[in-house]
């Protein structure tokens, strides 16, 4: 296809420039003494070290409930968390970063339980523990940064454990605990229209566990779905790659107009490029915020896809998927209304482990993906306000999701009926004394809009449902 072939070029020539940019930013740099040095800070004793580092504490109570249709099984869970880490005061611009967290079950349905009609498992409250321990309510606490970081003036790079946010790799923070990543992560700015990041990563501990997994181990913790031929898939432990990389380059050509490039290569399973084009300018006399983004997203497999049997890979040798996402609309310090579209073409599956991260594009609302589908078309709309001195902040967002039929398996992974998604949430943050504390709420239901699903295995925690979330957060 011809505009996947510019797309290769455009990413061949970005990976270029980004190299040079790099080269330049740093041979114009002179050789000095960076100004991030222990003198400065006044540090005298270990002591004062440790004052001047940040401390970081947050505590997070979580209660969830999900109720679904007829005599299906409705499941909750009260967990209880706290963690705290630390980011050291830098010493000649290195600087240690450290942090863990625990969490308890308080209170819970019997979550281990299979659903009695269809013998599915639970899908939402056990991601608040361990997917891979179903019975561990105690012990459940995890190392999470992990990192040195070295910087000077605005570059960069960090090795470690860290949390990352990128359109593959992200915190997917609608759990107890996020994603995090271990690798090695590099920030330029060669010019202040210019940004570079990109990295290496070799490990994952997914959301919703509480160990760390090799790249290739990652993948299908969280439900593997089936083949286009519609037999269960079977990569879990089954893929052979060393790493995941990626690469951005932002710029900023103008005030309101920003470019950005992403390259995710999944060695020996997949490449996915990722152009984002964002602009927004002033309208109503300086009241009022219009903006456009628009989002390309080609994706291709490399080699067998991971493993050579084609049953037990992740994606098909040769298979591709391309995908078109927009968004429109207005913002001012009071509100925010915008409008979305996302169109997966027949081309096959978008596909990116679900461990690892949400989906980049514009329609995502909070407990559902698109991940997995191709022949999709999607439509959804969001509106916030901020009252109370912006302490207070309601929102609503209604999506429509016409997905492939469920028996369509080359265009529908999981087997999701297409649905209509309505999120009505809120959040306060408290001042004064209570500065750091935060109450959200989120009440998620979804409607099937198949008229042609039956088998209650594609109802069940996906359609026809409300799931319930209270969540209190202390961070300071």
């Amino acid at each position: 296809m011809v505009h996947i072939t510019m797309m290769y070029n455009l990413f061949n020539r970005t990976i270029l420039f980004a190299i040079m940019c790099f080269t330049l930013s740093v041979n114009a740099q002179e050789v000095e003494i960076d100004s991030l040095k222990a003198g400065e800070h006044n540090i005298t004793s270990i002591k004062d070290f440790m004052k001047q580092s940040e401390w970081h504490f947050h505590s997070r109570t979580f209660f969830m409930a999900t109720l679904n249709e007829g005599k299906s099984k409705d499941d909750y869970t009260l967990a209880q968390g706290a963690g705290i880490g630390l980011l050291t005061a830098p010493i000649k611009g290195f600087q240690l970063g450290v942090s863990g967290y625990f969490i308890f079950n308080l209170a819970s349905s019997n979550l281990e339980k299979p659903d009695p009609i269809t013998g599915l498992n639970n899908r939402y409250e056990l991601g608040q523990y361990d997917l891979n321990n179903h019975l561990n309510k105690k012990d459940l606490d995890r190392l999470e940064a992990l990192f040195l970081r070295y910087t000077y003036r605005k570059q960069s790079i960090t090795v470690g454990r860290m949390e990352l946010q990128t359109p593959f790799m992200n915190m997917q923070d609608g759990r107890m605990r996020p994603t995090i990543e271990e690798g090695v992560w590099l920030k330029l700015s060669p010019h202040k229209k210019i940004t570079i990041n990109g990295g290496y990563i070799w490990s994952v501990s997914p959301r919703s566990t509480i160990e760390w997994f090799k790249i290739s181990e990652s993948v299908g913790i969280y439900g593997q779905g089936v083949n286009t031929d519609g037999t269960k898939s079977n990569y879990k432990n089954n893929i052979e790659s060393k790493g995941f990389a990626m690469l951005n380059l932002s710029v900023k050509p103008t005030k309101n107009l920003e470019i950005n490039i992403w390259d995710g290569y999944f060695d020996n399973v997949m490449n996915t490029a990722l152009i984002e084009i964002k602009n927004e300018h002033v309208i109503f006399k300086n009241q009022l915020k219009l903006y456009e983004h628009i989002m390309y997203i080609h994706q291709n497999a490399v080699g067998n896809g991971g493993n050579g049997n084609q049953s037990k890979t992740y994606i098909n040798k040769g298979a591709q998927a391309n995908v078109i996402s927009g968004r429109i609309g207005i913002k001012n310090k009071k509100l925010d209304w915008n409008v979305n579209f996302t169109h997966i073409t027949k081309d096959g599956r978008y596909l990116m482990p679900r461990e690892w991260g949400r989906d980049p594009f514009y329609t995502f609302i909070a407990r559902e993906r698109n991940e997995g589908m191709g022949n999709v078309n999607a439509f959804s709309t969001n509106f916030a306000i901020n009252l109370l001195k912006q302490k207070l902040k309601p929102s609503v967002g209604y999506g429509y999701y016409k997905l492939a039929d469920v028996t369509d398996y080359k265009m529908n992974k999981y087997g999701m009926p297409s649905y209509h998604q309505l999120n009505i949430s809120a959040s306060y943050n408290f001042v004064n004394f209570w500065k750091g504390l935060e109450i959200r709420v989120l009440c998620a239901g979804k409607l099937n809009a198949d008229n042609n699903v039956i088998a209650p295995k594609y109802y069940y925690n996906k359609v026809n449902m409300i799931n319930f979330n209270f969540i209190i957060d202390i961070k300071i």
